[in-house]
């Protein structure tokens, strides 16, 4: 990777600094992704990961595929970036600014660049005139770079000017960061800075440039002597040392010497060559070459300005953007002869640049380095492109493993409501799942009453949509008394309790569920007849064996006579009722619970059963159905309440946010409810009254 780091043409510009007129043009820049990691880390280091996260949401920037390093990026995702640093921070666009100026020299002295940015100039106003050469180069890699121009002239002994030329407005406080690093780091000195004037001037092509100028103050400055020339040993000896012009135009083969008014006085052998045309003397520059670096018009006072630059010339005959010549090389100014010489060479920088231009590499001297820059060039671009691709192919690889992440959880989700999780969590770390043997469960059945002729009068559509609103409301209940769903097979719904993780406690559970099944179901219509659902409950406890069923569609299963049993319960049951076995009437009797003992019944492969219905818990009663069942004797605490007042409770239309109407039955001294003609309703008191041989009254609840 090549990457000098300290580049300040790699700005971040901030829209809200620009004009209009000014935004506009200046969207067309691109930046690199070294700005943007930049900006990262330094987020990261000031104020950690959630202000950055923060910082990210605002933006808008996706953090996979905006901070490519060798991918160029449009000037709004990096005004973006910087007005989110802005805006979460509370920090002012210039001291930000500023910070990340200083930052990035911190950032390219980590990233193993203090070498080269150590060895760039003996003093601070070396570094600086040299910068303009540094920039030229990372052209070479950064195609689409847009770089500025610095240049210093000294002002005393502790003092110089530094002139500040860029296309993008309104980066001065980012140079004033850097140059204080600079100063400190490098050169053991402390930079003060004061913003002298900022001025626009126009440069070729019609665009404005920003002209800022700084006071550089430098405290215990290493003023540098003049140059020692006594160590030259070589006198000028008169003619005997000149050269013809024919030897030195053969010598210096890309040469070109104008004088004040721009005129060509000399030119290397290759110069006609190059331009496919034979020169007359006193042709004038502008007319064969535009300056494109520095930015300026071709004026001899601004080539004076610029003199410590590197400048680039464009050969005119041609303007196509990738068969065009530059030349690129160093003006030099004669005072004594006021002419001004360019020594230069082609700007190559790969063999296909060579076959576009018509140019072999025994064209170029062997004395420049131009000859080893293309070869070089040429593996580091195939490098640069594996870098590139290799940036990119992680990016990639980032967003697909968040992808593979989000898929595994969702796969992980569905598999947990398959299974249960510590099964679940056996088999995805690839171990078998052992049966096991539960002592004590409870295990409920339940399906729909009449399902088979509301699936014969309605469409298959329409009795998804009543399945799926139904087990919605059901798993909903589940999570909620913690229970585990086993299957469902059409309309039947099986859940367990105590299973898959053993509970001392698991009837309980299983009874408040069968409760809340009995109103959920109420609130779901049949699409046959527009009327509540009513569902069998059948409710047994005792030991099951559970385990997993199946390799290519693993399924947990509970096996045992329990099951049966409680599949008896279920089908032997009617509709609007809980069904429960004796054993489990057992574990709930004494809990508060409310039930009619239904007595002795046969129940297909078990016999006789004295079985119960279940018809609530103390203040939340069911309102049962208007059956023959509702004559059984009522058992609380497993004592049947005969010749006394039974306060139920009932609900309009099953709903729990009616108001409950408080209803006192007297039963008979037999324990039954009559259900005749002679039961009268007082509408005022709301009291159901029945006529009895008895007085004896008292409360169940």
């Amino acid at each position: 990777m090549i990457w000098t780091g300290f580049s300040f043409s790699i700005y971040v510009t901030v829209f809200c600094l620009c004009s209009k007129e000014n935004t506009k043009r200046i969207l067309i820049f691109f930046q690199y992704g070294h700005i943007h990691l930049c900006i990262k880390e330094l987020v990261l280091d000031k104020f950690g990961q959630e202000v950055w996260d923060k910082i990210l949401e605002k933006s808008v920037l996706d953090e996979g595929t905006d901070f490519l390093i060798f991918q160029s990026y449009h000037d709004d995702k990096t005004f973006a970036l910087v007005g989110a640093v802005c805006a979460v921070s509370g920090i002012p666009l210039d001291t930000v600014l500023e910070v990340f100026g200083e930052y990035f020299v911190q950032y390219c002295f980590r990233h193993g660049y203090d070498q080269l940015l150590r060895t760039l100039g003996k003093d601070f106003i070396s570094f600086i005139q040299n910068l303009d050469a540094l920039h030229a180069n990372l052209q070479r890699t950064y195609s689409k770079l847009r770089p500025p121009s610095f240049r210093c002239e000294r002002k005393d002994a502790d003092s110089v000017y530094l002139h500040y030329f860029t296309e993008r407005t309104g980066l001065h406080p980012i140079v004033k960061g850097v140059v204080k690093v600079v100063a400190r780091e490098i050169y053991n000195q402390v930079a003060e800075m004061e913003v002298i004037s900022i001025s626009k001037q126009q440069i070729e092509g019609g665009l404005d440039q920003e002209h800022v100028i700084f006071l550089v103050k430098l405290k215990d400055i290493d003023i540098k002597t003049k140059p020692d020339n006594s160590l030259n040993v070589f006198q000028s000896n008169g003619s005997q040392t000149s050269l013809n012009n024919s030897h030195f135009c053969k010598a210096f083969p890309y040469h070109i010497v104008f004088d004040e008014n721009l005129e060509i006085k000399q030119c290397g052998d290759m110069i006609p060559k190059i331009l496919h045309m034979c020169l007359k003397s006193n042709t004038s520059m502008t007319t064969l070459f535009d300056i494109t670096h520095p930015p300026m018009k071709f004026k001899l006072e601004n080539i004076l300005t610029f003199i410590n630059s590197v400048f680039y010339l464009g050969v005119k005959n041609n303007k196509n953007a990738e068969t065009r010549l530059f030349l690129r090389g160093q003006m030099i100014w004669i005072d004594d002869l006021r002419l001004m010489m360019y020594v230069c060479s082609p700007r190559l920088s790969s063999l296909l640049e060579l076959k576009q231009l018509n140019i072999y590499l025994s064209d170029i001297p062997l004395y420049d380095v131009t000859r080893e820059l293309i070869l070089l060039n040429q593996q580091r671009i195939a490098e640069i492109d594996i870098a590139k691709k290799l940036d990119e192919t992680t990016a990639e690889l980032k967003i697909t493993s968040r992808l593979l992440a989000e898929e595994k959880q969702k796969t992980d989700n569905l598999l947990f409501q398959m299974l249960p999780q510590k099964v679940a969590d056996e088999l995805k770390n690839g171990r078998t799942v052992k049966a096991e043997k539960f002592a004590d469960v409870t295990v409920l059945f339940s399906d729909i009453v009449t399902f088979t002729d509301i699936a014969a009068a309605c469409t298959p559509l329409d009795i998804v949509r009543m399945l799926n609103e139904l087990y919605q409301r059901f798993d909903a209940r589940t999570s909620e008394h913690d229970v585990y769903k086993v299957e469902t097979i059409g309309d039947a719904y099986m859940v367990v309790s105590g299973v898959p993780e053993a509970k001392k406690v698991h009837a309980q559970p299983i009874a408040k569920f069968a409760i809340d099944m009995i109103k959920e179901a109420s609130n779901v219509k049949s699409p046959a007849t527009g009327k509540p659902l009513q569902i069998r409950v059948g409710i047994h406890s005792g030991p099951v064996v559970a385990g997993v069923v199946g390799v290519k569609m693993p399924r947990y299963c509970l096996f045992g006579d329990t099951v049966n049993t409680a599949s008896r319960m279920e089908s032997h049951g009617e509709p609007g009722r809980i069904h429960i076995s004796p054993t489990s009437y057992s574990l709930l009797k004494d809990d508060h619970y409310v039930f009619r003992d239904r007595q002795c019944i046969e129940v297909k492969g078990k016999g006789s059963l004295h079985t119960y219905f279940l018809v609530g818990e103390n203040g939340r009663l069911l309102s049962e159905p208007e059956d023959i069942f509702r004559n059984l004797t009522i058992l609380k605490n497993d004592i049947p309440v005969n010749g006394s007042v039974a306060e139920t409770i009932s609900y309009d239309n099953y709903n729990d946010e009616i108001t409950p109407i408080k209803i006192n039955v007297v039963l008979q001294d037999d324990g039954q409810i009559p259900r005749n003609n002679s039961n009268i309703v007082d509408r005022e008191t709301k009291n159901l009254k029945t006529r009895s041989r008895t007085s004896t009254m008292c409360n169940l609840l």
